[in-house]
C-alpha cells in the first residue's frame, strides 16, 4: 500500500471534521505570525531603544510584547485542543470500524489470525496512529507554518543573508528523509513483534494450567525472553537512529549559524546593516532551527503511524465476510423442515464436506456421529451461516437462508458447544446474554430448567456472582448448565448441540443430560455426539466419514448394518 493511498485514507477519516480542522489551521497561522513578530521585535528593541534611546518605543514595546505573548497563548491552546480532539475522534472511529469489521467477518477470516495479533491491531496499532494524528499532525503543521513565517521575516530583514542561510535547508532535509525510511522499516518490524508477544502472552495466560501441569514454566519463560530480546534489539536500533539524527541536525544548524554570524558581522562592521537588523535576523534564524529540527523528530512518529495505518487498512481491506442480500427478508419461525441440498464445503483448498443431502423435519432430533475430521462441526456451522458452502444451498421451509437477514436466521438458532463460552461477568448477564430484556424471574426459571439454580442460589452473590474469565470460578458441569440456561432463555426453535457433554465426568453429565432433555423438548435439534449412549433415542442418526454420509438410520438399525457406527459402538463398549 503506497504512502499516498494511506494518507488519502487518513484524510478521508478527517474530512467530516474539516470545519474543526480549518479553525485549528487558522489558530496555527496566527501563532506562527505572532512567533515571527516576536523575532522581528528584536530590531526595534536594539535600534530604537538601546541605540536611539526612543522613550515612546520603550513604553510601547513592552505592552506590545505582553499582547503578543497573551495572543499566542490563547491561539496555541485553541489549535492544540481542536486538533487533539480531532485526532481522538478519528482514532475512536478507526477503532470502532476495526472492531465491527472483526465481528462481521466470517469465522474462516478470523481464524487466520491469532487472538494476540487481532488485539495488537485494535490496541497497539491504533495507538500509534493516534500519536501520529494527534501529536505529529499538530506538530508538523505548526512547525511548517512557523518555518514559512520566520522565512518571511529573514527575507524581509536581509535577503542576502536569507539566501545564504537557505542553502542549509536542503542539506537539513537529507537526514530527515534517510532516517525516516529507516524508522518506517523498524516500526513495521516493531509492531509485528509486539503482535507476536501479545499472542504468546495470551496463549500462556489462557493455558496456564497446562503450562504448570507439564512443568513448562522454564520453557515458556525462555521463549518469552527470546521474543522480548528480539523486540529489544529492534527498539535499540530505532533509538540508535534517533540518537544519531539529533547530533547531525545540531551540527548542520551550528554550521549555518556560524556562517551567518561571520557574514552578517562583516555587514554590520561595514555599515551595510544595523545591529538590530542583524540580531533580529539571528533570532528568527535560531527560532527557525527549532521547527526544522522538530520536523525530523516528528517524521519518526509519522513513519510509525503510516506503518501502523498500513497494517490496520490492510486488515480492513480483507473482505471475507458473510454477505447479506441487498434487501434480506425476515425468516419466519420454522414450521416444516430444514434441507441441505448438495452441500460441499472446503477450508481453503481442503474439501471437508462433499455433496451432502439431508432433510430434517420440524421437531426431529438428528444426531451426527463420525471420527475426528469427518466434518460434523463444519456441517452444523453452515446452518447459522458461520460459513457459507462452496456449493449447494440450505433452506428452511423452502427459503434459502442466504436470502434472509442474518439476524432473523440466528435468532431462530440456539447453540451449546463442548467448550462453554462464558464472559467475565455476572451469572445474570451470562444467562441473559441473548435476551437482554429478560426479567429476573425468567432468568431464574431458565436456571431451574437447566438444573443450575441449586448451585447459583448457594453462591454469595447469587445471580450477581462474577464467574471469572470463561467461567473459571465454576466447574465444567456448572459452566455447561449456564450455557444451557442461556439457550433455554433464548427459546430458539432450532438447537445445535456440539458435543455438549463430551468433556464432563459421569455425575456432571447426568445433570447436564437432564438439562438438555428440557432444552430439546419441542425443538428441531442437531446433536453432534461423541458418546453414543447419549443419542440412542435420537429420531435419526447420520454417520459421516471423510465428509460424506456413509450410514443413516436409528440406533438399532445402524448396529445391524455392521459398519462404521457398529465399530464406534464396539470401541466405546470395550472402553467402558
Amino acid at each position: 500500500m503506497q504512502d499516498k493511498e494511506i494518507l488519502s485514507r487518513l484524510y478521508n477519516e478527517i474530512k467530516p471534521y474539516r470545519g474543526r480542522m480549518l479553525a485549528a489551521m487558522a489558530s496555527m497561522v496566527i501563532v506562527s505570525l505572532l512567533s515571527s513578530l516576536q523575532a522581528y521585535m528584536v530590531k526595534p528593541l536594539l535600534d530604537d531603544i538601546f541605540f536611539k534611546h526612543n522613550r515612546e518605543m520603550l513604553n510601547f514595546l513592552p505592552l506590545l510584547l505582553i499582547a503578543v505573548f497573551a495572543g499566542k497563548g490563547i491561539f496555541y491552546y485553541s489549535y492544540n485542543y481542536l486538533l487533539s480532539h480531532l485526532g481522538q475522534t478519528v482514532v475512536l472511529n478507526l477503532r470502532q470500524n476495526l472492531f465491527d469489521h472483526i465481528q462481521n467477518s466470517s469465522l474462516s477470516f478470523i481464524q487466520k489470525f491469532s487472538t494476540g495479533e487481532i488485539i495488537s491491531r485494535v490496541v497497539s496499532d491504533i495507538l500509534l496512529i493516534q500519536t501520529s494524528v494527534t501529536q505529529s499532525l499538530v506538530g508538523i503543521v505548526k512547525d511548517l507554518l512557523m518555518v514559512i513565517g520566520l522565512l518571511g521575516v529573514i527575507f524581509f530583514l536581509n535577503w542576502k543573508l536569507a539566501l545564504l542561510s537557505s542553502l542549509f535547508l536542503p542539506i537539513s532535509l537529507l537526514p530527515i528523509v534517510y532516517f525516516g525510511n529507516k524508522h518506517r522499516s523498524l516500526s513495521k518490524k516493531n509492531q509485528e513483534q509486539h503482535a507476536f508477544i501479545s499472542s504468546n502472552l495470551y496463549e500462556v495466560v489462557s493455558g496456564i494450567r497446562i503450562v504448570k501441569a507439564f512443568c513448562m514454566e522454564s520453557h515458556e519463560s525462555s521463549k518469552f525472553a527470546s521474543n522480548l530480546r528480539s523486540l529489544f534489539k529492534t527498539i535499540i536500533k530505532d533509538t540508535q537512529i534517533k540518537c544519531i539524527n539529533h547530533p547531525i541536525m545540531e551540527l548542520i544548524g551550528g554550521l549555518g549559524i556560524a556562517l551567518i554570524i561571520w557574514y552578517g558581522g562583516h555587514q554590520v562592521i561595514a555599515g551595510d546593516s544595523t545591529p538590530g537588523t542583524f540580531f533580529s535576523f539571528l533570532t528568527a534564524l535560531i527560532m527557525l532551527y527549532d521547527p526544522i529540527k522538530n520536523v525530523s523528530k516528528i517524521n519518526a512518529n509519522i513513519q510509525q503511524g503510516i506503518a501502523a495505518a498500513t497494517r490496520v487498512f490492510t486488515f480492513l481491506d480483507q473482505k471475507e465476510k458473510i454477505e447479506e442480500t441487498a434487501s434480506p427478508a425476515k425468516l419466519p419461525q420454522i414450521n416444516e423442515k430444514i434441507e441441505f441440498n448438495n452441500i460441499s464445503f472446503a477450508y481453503d483448498e481442503d474439501l471437508v464436506l462433499n455433496n451432502i443431502n439431508i432433510k430434517v423435519p420440524q421437531g426431529q432430533l438428528l444426531a451426527i456421529v463420525g471420527s475426528s475430521g469427518s466434518g460434523k462441526t463444519s456441517l452444523v456451522n453452515l446452518l447459522p451461516r458461520f460459513y457459507d458452502p462452496a456449493s449447494g444451498a440450505i433452506s428452511i421451509d423452502g427459503v434459502d437462508i442466504r436470502n434472509v437477514s442474518l439476524n432473523s436466521l440466528r435468532q431462530q438458532i440456539g447453540i451449546v458447544t463442548q467448550q462453554s463460552i462464558l464472559f467475565n461477568d455476572s451469572i445474570r448477564h451470562n444467562i441473559g446474554y441473548g435476551a437482554p430484556k429478560s426479567t429476573e424471574s425468567q432468568i431464574i426459571n431458565a436456571a431451574k430448567s437447566a438444573y443450575a439454580w441449586d448451585f447459583i442460589k448457594d453462591l454469595p452473590q447469587g445471580l450477581d456472582t462474577i464467574i471469572g474469565e470463561s467461567g473459571a470460578r465454576l466447574s465444567g458441569g456448572e459452566r455447561q448448565r449456564l450455557s444451557i440456561a442461556r439457550a433455554l432463555l433464548k427459546d430458539a426453535p432450532i438447537l445445535i448441540l456440539d458435543e455438549a457433554t463430551s468433556a464432563l465426568d459421569t455425575e456432571s453429565e447426568h445433570q447436564v443430560q437432564k438439562a438438555l432433555a428440557n432444552l430439546m423438548k419441542d425443538r428441531t435439534t442437531f446433536v453432534i455426539a461423541h458418546r453414543l449412549s447419549t443419542i440412542q433415542n435420537a429420531d435419526r442418526i447420520l454417520v459421516l466419514h471423510q465428509g460424506q454420509i456413509v450410514e443413516e438410520g436409528v440406533h438399532n438399525d445402524l448396529l445391524r448394518q455392521n459398519g462404521h457406527y457398529k465399530k464406534f459402538h464396539d470401541i466405546q463398549g470395550a472402553e467402558a
